[in-house]
């Protein structure tokens, strides 16, 4: 090695003891703030030290990565393994010399091995993961809702009954009643057992002057069965003239019918001495969007969510359900992980029939690069508007409208919280 010449890095799995400096060197690769205990105990709780991998300089460890086992809603109702990609930083004294592809290279190995034909991941910057294969599969809508600008008319319901309930209290039930959501929206975790506590984690000093957790509930008046529920925070505050300009900021509210999820957005909206609710994560095609009379208050903003990449591309196709038949041959190319590389024919009679995805020495039919098969997967992005981008090529007349159909989902993907 000349002088100067930096070493390569290279990757090693985690011993368990080294856990509380690896999560350190990575709190400083994302700026260097330290989490409090409780935020530090439950992600140490959560690691998958079998998962979790060192990026090493010589002996030195200066970054890391790690995945979680999730399992994930596809469109079809199916709920595939998927492999959460999470933690991933470099220290900022090893930039750019390759860290990062070093250890992507072992990760993605190693769900490879595990038979997860999917990895997922939230990105800090969603410019980084395009050349390993991700595509920005999920997207969010971020509200601001003016609750003096807008109405939500919804008929009062005598079967129905609103309750304030302690949130660790009511957890129990609020994650049954997620669980029974799961499959409805592609994109959506299973809650693995300790991840039920991810909700419920509400550190004083990342309030932000606003109220500690609360939660509402909506039960059926009769049988008491919880029909949803909404978990929020407040914020009192007065303008100069004396008047109450309180803000809601929503976490997350759920509900089994399109009626109790109206009536938990009009508690919200209603509540006194408040002006502003805001909710951070929902989906681009939420109900709230039509139910309010002006949309255009909302102040709607659009942002990245989930990052979804296929690392076994025929078990990831075969998995999933199709809006209609289709059958074509669609040649991949895949520069990072190559056994995916080649012409696979998609074969499906249409909702809820087999399919086959096998490979083929057949004339290809699209021509498109892993990243857009893994944006278009969850039937978020379609085939036809990546292909207006030129990113998908079609080769014989016909098969882009076929397929671009197939991979539609009737509802946006949606990733409900971060990992």
């Amino acid at each position: 090695m000349t002088t100067g010449e930096a070493a390569a890095l290279t990757v090693r799995p985690l011993a368990a003891e080294e856990w509380d400096g690896w999560y350190r060197r990575l709190e400083i690769a994302f700026g260097g703030e330290e989490e409090e205990a409780e935020e530090r105990a439950l992600y140490r709780s959560l690691t998958e030290v079998h998962r979790a991998l060192v990026v090493c300089d010589g002996a030195e460890p200066v970054g890391g990565g790690g995945a979680f086992s999730f399992r994930m809603a596809v469109p079809g109702g199916a709920v595939l393994p998927v492999a959460g990609v999470t933690m991933v930083g470099v220290l900022p004294t090893h930039r750019r010399r390759g860290g990062l592809s070093v250890l992507m290279r072992r990760l993605l190995d190693d769900v490879r091995a595990a038979r997860e034909p999917l990895a997922a991941l939230t990105a800090s910057e969603p410019g980084i993961y395009g050349r390993f294969g991700f595509g920005a599969a999920a997207w969010r809508t971020a509200v601001t809702v003016p609750c003096h600008r807008v109405s939500l008319p919804v008929a009062d319901n005598p079967a129905l009954r609103l309750r304030l309930a302690d949130p660790v209290e009511a957890s129990p039930a609020c994650e049954e009643l997620y669980a029974s959501l799961v499959p409805l929206r592609p994109g959506r975790l299973e809650r693995r057992p300790g991840w039920e506590r991810h909700p419920l984690l509400d550190v004083p000093s990342s309030r932000g002057g606003y109220s500690p957790r609360q939660c509402v509930l909506a039960e059926d008046t009769e049988s008491g069965r919880l029909l949803g529920y909404a978990r929020y925070s407040s914020k009192v505050s007065w303008t100069e003239a004396g008047n109450a300009a309180g803000r809601v900021k929503v976490q997350d509210i759920e509900a089994v019918t399109p009626q109790v999820y109206a009536r938990l957005w009009r508690y919200l909206i209603d509540m006194d001495l408040v002006d502003i609710v805001e909710a951070g994560n929902l989906p681009v095609d939420d109900p709230l969007l039509h139910l309010v009379s002006d949309v255009r208050r909302l102040e709607a903003r659009l942002a990245d969510s989930l990052h979804l990449r296929l690392v076994d591309v025929g078990a990831a196709l075969e998995s999933r359900g199709y809006a209609q038949p289709v059958d074509a041959v669609l040649e991949v190319v895949d520069g990072f992980c190559p056994w995916n590389t080649g012409r696979w024919r998609l074969r499906s009679a249409g909702p809820g029939r087999a399919t086959s995805c096998v490979r083929t020495g057949a004339p290809a039919d699209l021509v498109l690069d892993v990243r857009e098969l893994g944006a278009a997967y969850l039937g978020g992005a379609t085939l036809a508007a990546l292909a207006g981008a030129g990113l998908v090529t079609e080769l014989r007349a016909g098969a882009l409208a076929q397929v671009s159909r197939a991979f539609a989902s009737d509802v946006a993907p949606w990733l409900p919280h971060g990992f």
